[in-house]
């Protein structure tokens, strides 16, 4: 397993692109509180750092420390656990908000063969009096550093993304888009009109995750189609594409709006 920050990042990756690539790898990113994810929406920058590390008999877990500057000038940190006792030793990413959250999992985690319940916990939080991870419980140190490196990032702000709208029949597309959705509140009236005269359109997949769910592999995507409108506004369909059915039959959501759409995939990943 290769540690995905074996060295602290430069921050030059697009805040969104590390923001989304953390969620969609991340086992438990329905369980992180929506206030959180929100919040992060507004991240305009980061840096990313590894705290700490245990290797041993091919057993590797490691902590990651990631910290985002949001437009409001508060900072927030996620801690990212990233270890290979899953299934076939694959690399698995999990994410919390708290550190003792993250120790608590990472020491949960099967110690292999040849250990022993006598064996120290892989990330206590002291040894002799020193913290072990060498993160304090309070953070504010570490989190004013990060802001004056996350300021610094700011001076140089990266453009802003632009669309890519392709003009493909694209009324078409989404009256395609509509009919595929198989849930009961799906956009319609209004909304089709709105985009029966579309000019262009583009679509971007926002997210992508597998996960076990009752011991079934259950795979969830999020879709933007963001179509450009005669008056030169836009409006966008999000659609779920998932295989949280009872038979594990591939299924399409549409939703009029991001929020929605997430709520629904989370839904789907608890009560299936």
């Amino acid at each position: 397993m290769n540690d995905p920050y074996e060295n602290e990042s430069d921050g030059l990756e697009p805040t969104e692109e590390h923001l989304g690539l953390l969620l969609g790898r991340a086992l438990n990113s329905f369980d992180l509180p929506d206030e959180t994810v929100e919040r992060l929406a507004s991240a305009l920058a980061h840096s990313s750092s590894l705290r700490s590390s245990h290797h041993s008999a091919g057993l590797r877990r490691s902590l990651h420390l990631h910290t985002f500057l949001l437009a409001d000038g508060d900072c927030l940190t996620l801690w990212e656990l990233v270890h290979n006792a899953g299934r076939d030793h694959r690399t698995e990413h999990e994410l919390y908000t708290d550190i003792g959250e993250a120790r608590l999992a990472a020491n949960r985690l099967p110690r292999g063969a040849g250990s022993s319940s006598d064996d120290l916990p892989l990330f206590p939080e002291y040894i002799d009096g020193h913290d072990a991870i060498a993160v304090p419980d309070d953070l504010s140190d570490h989190v004013e550093s990060d802001l004056e490196v996350l300021s610094g990032l700011l001076a140089h702000p990266r453009r802003a993304t632009r669309r890519s709208f392709v003009p493909d029949d694209s009324p078409d597309h989404a009256r395609r888009v509509l009919r595929r959705a198989e849930n009961a509140d799906r956009p319609t009236g209004e909304t089709a009109r709105l985009l029966a005269d579309a000019l262009a359109h583009e679509i971007t997949q926002v997210f992508g995750r597998q996960c076990r769910i009752k011991g079934r592999e259950v795979g969830f995507t999020l879709y933007e189609h963001a179509f450009l409108l005669l008056d030169g506004s836009e409006a966008s369909l999000w659609e779920v594409e998932h295989t949280a059915t009872p038979d594990g039959r591939h299924m399409c959501e549409v939703y009029a709006d991001k929020h929605t759409a997430r709520e629904a995939m989370e839904l789907h990943g608890r009560v299936r």
